[in-house]
C-alpha cells in the first residue's frame, strides 16, 4: 500500500479523509487508484490528455515526480506520496 496525502482542496472527494492508502506500482496507477476509490479525484489532479494538472505538483517520498518520472515513476509499499495544489499570490 502507498499512503497519499490529499490536499485540503479536495477533502470533498475523499470524505473529509487527509490520508488515504491505495494500491500501485507508478503514480499513474496510484492516481488512478485514488479515482476508483475516490471518484472525481482524478480530474482535479490531471488534466483529460492523463498528464498532471500544471497546478497540481505531486511528491514522492519528498521528490518532485515532474524531476523523476513524472507518472511513471515507480511506488513501493510504504511510500508516501502528497499531492499538492501550487499556491499563487503576491504583494
Amino acid at each position: 500500500m502507498v499512503r497519499v496525502h490529499i490536499p485540503s482542496q479536495l477533502l470533498q472527494r475523499t470524505g473529509r479523509r487527509r490520508v488515504v492508502d491505495v494500491e500501485g506500482g507508478t503514480i499513474r496507477s496510484v492516481i488512478e487508484a485514488l479515482e476508483r476509490d475516490y471518484p472525481g479525484l482524478l480530474f482535479n489532479i490531471c488534466r483529460e490528455t492523463g498528464d498532471l494538472r500544471p497546478f497540481v505538483n505531486v511528491f514522492l517520498e519528498g521528490e518532485d515526480v515532474r524531476y523523476l518520472a513524472g507518472l511513471e515513476t515507480t511506488v513501493s509499499s510504504g511510500d508516501t506520496v502528497h499531492i499538492f495544489h501550487s499556491v499563487a499570490g503576491g504583494s
